[in-house]
């Protein structure tokens, strides 16, 4: 039984008398689950299965987490509402697999998977669809008119739903390079954002949570219904003039969840992970790191020099 499961599951028999188990029965697995990896074979063309020679690229095509990975980014369009930096989300987690995969199987995907399928189809398609919706709902006028004075019952269903869509669809800039300072807050965004799509799949594999179990996708529904209001006040708090500005509440409370998430994994996490981390990967990272502080150290001091330059 996995450490998380047996210690939730003792304590709800103990204190309900049983009544919680068949929920844990539900939710997590009782031994080990085997993670599939995609990267087993990366060849396109099989010449020894006569059956279907083209297996692989089949089995990966119409894999059952296509369609979810597709909706995924239509919601991501959705939320943040800018292409550049939603391919550079894009772009990051494929990295982000690329560093675990030595600690998720799930992660090793063949290099036509990750780039081929991954960024060039399902995210691009997800990005393009997400982005149309936007368009769609952006500079639209809504008349709120009341339910009974809809003409049919079409009308009524229409206005209906209507109630749950906002009254009107705002952009979003982000502008990361309007400064090193703004430069740092849109990067912070991403890497909690890369954090809270990692913590979906080391949950999974450190809680021995079954891929196709609901709770999954019931926390990813509620992160998305999170995720709404939490950009909109970072955006806003980001375009604030004011000298005095604080972050919304939606800010520090999914701040709040992925950092207990992430203390989730690293605790039931602890032993699972037998594999170091390959040298060619510490190397890049640290390279990486000390690249972006070098080029912000040298941005800074060009922008000091020429305000400096302009009060003379």
């Amino acid at each position: 039984m996995g450490p998380y499961s047996a210690t939730s599951c003792s304590l709800a028999f103990s204190s309900w008398n049983g009544c919680c188990l068949p929920c844990c029965t539900h939710f997590f697995a009782f031994s080990e689950l085997p993670e599939r990896s995609y990267g087993a074979d990366c060849r396109i063309y099989i010449p020894e299965n006569p059956s279907s020679r083209f297996k692989n690229v089949y089995e990966t095509l119409f894999d059952e987490f296509v369609l979810a990975h597709i909706l995924g980014w239509w919601g991501k369009a959705i939320l943040i509402r800018n292409q550049p930096l939603l391919w550079v989300l894009s772009t990051g987690f494929e990295f982000m697999e690329l560093t675990f995969r030595h600690m998720l199987p799930n992660f090793n995907e063949c290099w036509w998977d990750s780039i081929i399928l991954d960024i060039f189809t399902c995210n691009w398609f997800g990005i393009w669809a997400g982005m149309h919706t936007v368009r769609y709902f952006d500079g639209r006028t809504y008349e709120w008119v009341g339910i009974s004075r809809q003409p049919n019952i079409i009308g009524k269903v229409k206005r209906t739903l209507g109630q749950f869509t906002p009254a009107q669809w705002d952009k979003d800039e982000w502008h990361p390079l309007l400064g090193p300072w703004r430069f740092i807050q849109v990067l912070s965004l991403c890497i909690v954002f890369l954090t809270v799509e990692l913590n979906t799949f080391f949950l999974k594999f450190c809680l021995w949570i079954p891929p196709r179990n609901p709770v999954i996708v019931y926390r990813l529904i509620l992160w998305w219904l999170i995720a709404i209001p939490t950009i909109r006040e970072y955006n806003l708090y980001l375009q604030d003039r004011k000298p005095v500005k604080k972050v919304g509440a939606f800010c520090w409370l999914s701040l709040a969840i992925c950092i207990i998430e992430l203390l989730i994994c690293i605790k039931f996490g602890h032993g699972l992970y037998p594999k170091p981390m390959p040298q060619w990967l510490v190397v890049f990272w640290l390279s990486m790191g000390s690249t972006l502080v070098l080029f912000l150290m040298i941005w800074s001091w060009k922008l000091q020099r020429s305000y400096h330059k302009k009060r003379r």
